[in-house]
Order: structure tokens, then sequence, then C-alpha cells
């Protein structure tokens, strides 16, 4: 019987994984998971290129997807060091015939897939590839890739009329496993060059968690009827169904989100709420398929559009204080406070806080995407460099030139400005319209309720005026 070494990527799930399925039918199965180095390089602005929250989430994610392997029957083998050696030691080490992994779409990791099959050539060892990110299969699109329409509406009008959801692949009961293999323990944040202490993050990452989420939220809480009225909400941990984070590692499947609100719409209520849900995965599946159309374009300077003309700002001073939440625009900084503080931020909160640094300080628009990448716990490539494409006016938006008064925004969202104030204690004293306008108070006003600006708080780096007008 062959041994088939299974490379788990961002697939860490046993349910509807239909390259682990491929893997148990070609022979005795190595599950194993590479931990490189290079994906925590220091950037040359001062951050890891993956930070704390983010490896702290995948641990998590390792130690679950490990302990159920071992209830199959199985384990994980982790390395730690170059992808394409490491894998290619456990080739050797086991004799493996077939390497097994599941698809992605950026250049980096593409580019990786190519080295990898290249090395495998003169070994006798095939590659096995298998697409499991999205909800909707790639070779099921109603239309080639290179027609993709370039606006969401009419992709998922064409999408929804035509494409069906595959049906969901079987979790193993049992796993098959190579024999005589040397396991390895899940590494803790200090032995991968981690110094920060997080405590508990407040969702734990793995498969089981995910599943136990979406059952929650779904049928145990049905605040799955009302997402849409919640989704913009910015406290608590209802207002949206935070499973963005186990979609991220692929934790859980989009596949199993859609086939279980499908579920809950036959048995309980089909709404507006139920289907947004569902469009949100739609979003999901159009950035991963724009990403596969456009390829290393969605992070170049001049975006998917190509936009060369388009002059943005290098000033390093206020991109500092706009990652460490210090810009002088509360609502902004109690957003980027809270992403700091937790590794999260409401969706609202990103398209607001990603407008302010693209639009008003007219930054380096990729650079806010990369502090995006080293910080949010549930960062997907594709989502997120097609997100700040589409902010920065460089993307997929119909719309010309679309804009976010911060202003309009935090009286929206915050109206008595509860979430601003919960990041800004230092602001409490104040009312929600002066939190909200600090920088067009008096100082005299301000020094009253013991805020000095410049001192206790920063003076705003834009002008408040502007956006009152």
């Amino acid at each position: 019987m062959h041994n088939v070494l299974f490379w788990f990527r961002n697939d860490l799930r046993l349910h509807d994984n239909e390259a682990l399925v491929k893997a148990m039918e070609m022979g005795k199965v190595l599950p194993a998971f590479i931990i490189d180095p290079v994906e925590f390089k220091k950037t040359k602005y001062g951050f890891k290129r993956k930070g704390a929250f983010r490896v702290a989430f995948m641990l998590e994610t390792l130690a679950d997807l490990k302990r159920n392997l071992q209830n199959r029957g199985s384990d994980l083998i982790i390395k730690i060091g170059r992808t394409e050696d490491e894998l290619l030691k456990l080739i050797t080490q086991y004799n493996i015939s077939t390497l097994v992994t599941s698809k992605e779409v950026t250049q980096e990791e593409t580019t990786m897939e190519y080295e990898i099959s290249t090395r495998l050539k003169p070994l006798n060892v095939e590659m096995e590839i298998f697409w499991g990110a999205t909800l909707y299969h790639v070779r099921d699109l109603p239309f080639q890739l290179k027609f993709l329409p370039d606006v969401f509406t009419e992709f998922r009008t064409k999408i929804e009329q035509i494409t069906i959801v595959r049906s969901l692949f079987d979790t193993p009961e049992i796993i098959d496993t190579v024999e005589n293999i040397e396991f390895s323990k899940v590494p803790t944040l200090s032995e991968i060059g981690f110094q920060e202490s997080l405590g508990d993050l407040t969702f734990p990452g793995g498969e089981s968690h995910a599943l136990a989420r979406l059952n929650y939220y779904i049928w145990e809480s049905n605040s799955i009827e009302h997402y849409k009225e919640t989704r913009n909400e910015l406290i608590g941990n209802n207002f949206s169904s935070r499973l963005s984070s186990y979609l991220s590692l692929g934790a859980i499947s989009p596949r199993k989100i859609y086939w279980e609100i499908k579920k809950y719409e036959a048995e309980i209520i089909a709404n507006d709420s139920t289907y947004w849900l569902i469009f949100e995965l739609l979003w999901r599946d159009y950035f991963h398929f724009i990403s596969l159309k456009y390829g290393i374009r969605i992070f170049k300077r001049s975006g998917i559009r190509h936009l060369m003309n388009k002059k943005w700002r290098k000033n390093r001073s206020d991109f500092e204080r706009w990652m460490k939440g210090e810009t002088g625009v509360p609502f902004i900084d109690a957003n980027m406070r809270e992403l700091n503080a937790t590794g999260y931020m409401s969706n609202r909160g990103r398209q607001v806080v990603a407008s302010f640094f693209a639009k008003d300080l007219n930054l380096e628009w990729w650079w806010g995407a990369m502090y995006f990448e080293s910080q949010l716990i549930d960062y997907d490539v594709c989502s997120n460099w097609c997100n700040w494409n589409y902010i920065a006016g460089i993307g997929n938006d119909p719309r010309k030139d679309r804009y976010f008064n911060i202003l309009k925004q935090a009286y929206d969202y915050d109206p008595d400005a509860i979430y601003t104030k919960f990041w800004l204690p230092e602001l409490n004293k104040l009312s929600s319209t002066e939190v909200h306008e600090i920088g067009l108070q008096s100082e005299e006003s301000l020094a009253d309720k013991d805020v000095v600006l410049g001192n206790n708080y920063p003076v705003s780096l834009f002008p408040f005026d502007k956006w009152k007008k």
C-alpha cells in the first residue's frame, strides 16, 4: 500500500475536506503541517508579517486538529523550517509516493506549489492538488475565469441562477496512518520567537470550536435570524457569526456553513438575514476568483484597475499613528486599538479605518493591507487584499470615488460613543458629540473634562471641519 503525505495548509479540518478524503483513498496517510519561519519575518515597517494573535490562533487550531486526528487513530507531524525542505525530508524519511494538498490561489503559494512539484519529479513522487477553499467550486463557474465579471452583483446574479453548491464530503471515522511516525507536539508562541503574552483568545481556534460556534450562532441562539440587522454593530459576540477566523484557516468549510443555513431555513425560517450570511460567503468566493483572474495585480500599487497615475503619500509618522490608534480621530483610534488588543475588528470598522487611511490620509494603501495581514486573526489573503483594492478605489468597486465620511460613520454606528469610549477611556467624561467631534471643541471645554489634546489624547491628523461640510 502506498504512503501518502497529506500536507495541511489552510484546510485545518477533517470535515468536508476533499483533499484528505482523496489522500485516504490512495494509501496510508501521513498528516503534516509546516511552520515556515519566513512567515514571521519582521517587515521594514517594524511589525511581523504574521503577528502574535494570528500565530496563537493557528497554534490553537493545530492543537485541536492534532486531537481530532488522534481520536481517529492518527496524529499530526508539525515541522518548523523552510516548507519545501521539510516536505522533502518527510517524503524521503517515510518513503512517500504521493503528496496531496489543497489548492491556494495567490502568487507566493502557487509559486511554492510549482517549486515543490518540480523538486518531486526526479524522485518519481506525484503531487495531487484539490480545490476546497470556496463555497462554489472553481470548475462549476458558469463562465471561463477570464470572463469573470468585474462587478460583484453581476457575478452573484449569474452564479446563483446557474451554479449549485456541491454536497459535503464525509468526515473520516478512522484514518489509516503511515506506521512508525515520530509525531511532534504543537510548539508554543515563545518556541517560535514570540515574546508576547496574549492571555486567552476571545474565540479559541480549531475545528471543534468552529463547529460549536456554528451550532450556537444558528441553532442555540437563533442569532442568524437577525444577522442583517446586527452585522454592522461594534460591541458583543453575537452581532456577527464570528466564523471568519475559522474560515481563514479552513477550520470550517464554507459549504458546511451554507448547508447548515439551508437546514435552518427549511426547519425554522428563511429571511433576508439567513440569506445575508450566504451573501457574505459569496463575496469571499468572489475575491478568491478575482485573485485567480488578476494574480499579482491585487498586490501592486496600481491595483486591479492598473491605475498608474494615482498618487499615495509615504508618510511613516502618520502610518505609525494610524497603526497605534493615535490619529486623534476617536472612532478610528477605537477600532485600531481593538485590533491591537484582540486581533479582531468589525467589518464596519475595517471599512472605515481603511477608507480613512487611503482616502483621507492618502497613504500608501498597501501599507494598511500589510498591517491588517499582520494583525487580523481572520486574515484571508484574497479577501484582505481585494477589499483594500476596493476601498482604495483601485479594485472592483463600480462606484467611482466611493468615500466614507468618518464623522457620519461614527454617528451612524456608534451614536452614543459607547464603543469609542470603551477603547478610549481617557475620553469617558466627554459627551458623545464631544467625542466624535473632538477636533472641533475648544481647549477650555476639553480641559474641564480632563482632556488635553497633544497630552493625554493626540491632536487630529485630519481637520474635522472637512467632514462637517
